[in-house]
This record gives C-alpha cells, structure tokens and sequence, in this order.
C-alpha cells in the first residue's frame, strides 16, 4: 500500500514541525512549504520532510507547490494550511495597506491551497484538508482587527468548504486554538501545562483526519484547562 502524503503549508518551528515529526513518525511522506524554505532544512533533515519554497498567497506559486508534491511524493491525502498574518493597533491607526496584507495571508491564502487540494482530491473522492484558525476566528479583539477578518474569513471558507466537500468524502476541518502555544522561550511561572502543548494538538489534528466519516468532526476547539473561554 502506498504511503499516505501529508503537505503543511506555513511551516515553522511550532505546530507545523510537531505535525510533521508525528506524521513522519506515522509512516507519512511529509512536505513542508513556506515562504523561505531554507528556513526548513533543520525540520526536514530530522524528518525526512522535502522543504517547497512558495508563498501561498500567490496563486501560481500555490499551483506549481501542489504541482511538485504529486511529482516528488504523490498525491497529498492530508493538506493543512497553518498560514497566518496580523497587524495590531487601534482601528484608526491602522495602516490599509498592512491590513490588505495580514488578511491576505491569514484568508485568501488559505483559499488559495484549499482550492488547490480540492481540485487534487476531487477526482479519487478522498482526503482532508485541514485550517489552523486561533481564539480570534470566533471573538474580535481589541487592537487585532486585521487577525479577526482574516480568522473569521477562513472559519467561513472552512464551514462552506465542509458542507460542500463532505458527500464527495472529502474531509474539511476548522481548528479553534484558543490559547497560546507552547515554546521554549514561554516562561515556566503559572500553573502547569498553561500553554498549549503542540504535540498534543498535532495529534488531534491527526485523530481528525483518520475519522470514520460516519463522524466526522468540522470543527473542534483546544485549549489549555486554565485558558477562559
């Protein structure tokens, strides 16, 4: 049986890299993508992961991205899109511009690769696709303007996307991180286990995609037992 493939699109060094590590430790063929792909070599090298260059907020690049996957590893069954952008300040100081852009990477972008692994799914009627959305998906806060449109941009792509791709046994599902993410510059004061911890949000993710679609979850949300909701 061939090895399932998993794409990350907006790879780093937190959830994305806990993704990739677990995925690869599952038996996946794992790519990453990001605007500056040498900045995955270290993850690629403890993976196994091959590294793509492409900003997904451009079109062309997200195609020839998807284009160079199937080449190298085949089709992709799981495409997460883990991209994000914000500018903060008050309303009316915001720069348009900056705004343009934040929203541009956080929704448009994400449109962007969903389009792409629908279209790679569609004709062999499987897969997930999977959207990394925050606290600010689903409650606007103060100063963060541009993160609320673009999160609640994306929640939207997500629910439509879900309701339309479901009966073709695609797999379409939102994630509410609502909290921070742990990481080794986070201080240790607070109660334990106040961040989020993303190899265990890694695993949800990968408990989503391997769903019976007799119950296949849309959305779900996470977040530390300390955080409010």
């Amino acid at each position: 049986m061939a090895r399932e493939v998993a794409l990350i699109v907006g790879a780093g060094s937190g959830l994305s890299a806990s993704l990739a590590r677990l995925c690869a430790k599952e038996g996946m063929a794992v790519a990453v993508a990001a605007r500056d792909a040498a900045k995955l070599a270290p993850l690629a090298a403890e993976t196994g992961a091959k590294a793509y260059a492409c900003d997904a907020g451009e079109a062309a690049q997200v195609e020839r991205l998807f284009g160079d996957v199937v080449r190298d590893l085949g089709e992709p069954d799981l495409v997460v899109f883990n991209a994000s952008g914000r500018v903060r300040g008050p309303i009316a100081d915001l720069d348009p511009e900056a705004v343009r852009r934040a929203i541009h990477v956080s929704c448009f972008a994400g449109f962007l690769v969903g389009q792409q692994a629908a279209r790679r799914m569609l004709p062999r009627g499987s897969g997930s696709i999977q959207f990394t959305g925050a606290s600010a998906s689903v409650k606007g806060y103060v100063n963060s303007a541009s993160f609320a449109m673009g999160k609640f941009g994306l929640r939207g792509l997500a629910q439509s996307m879900a309701r339309e791709l479901a009966p073709r046994n695609i797999h379409v599902a939102h994630f509410v991180i609502d909290g921070g993410i742990a990481a080794s510059a986070r201080p240790s004061d607070g109660p334990p286990d106040r961040w989020l911890d993303p190899d265990a949000i890694a695993r949800t993710y990968l408990n989503v995609h391997r769903q019976h679609r007799s119950a296949w979850t849309w959305e779900i949300e996470l977040r530390p037992w300390v955080e409010n909701f």
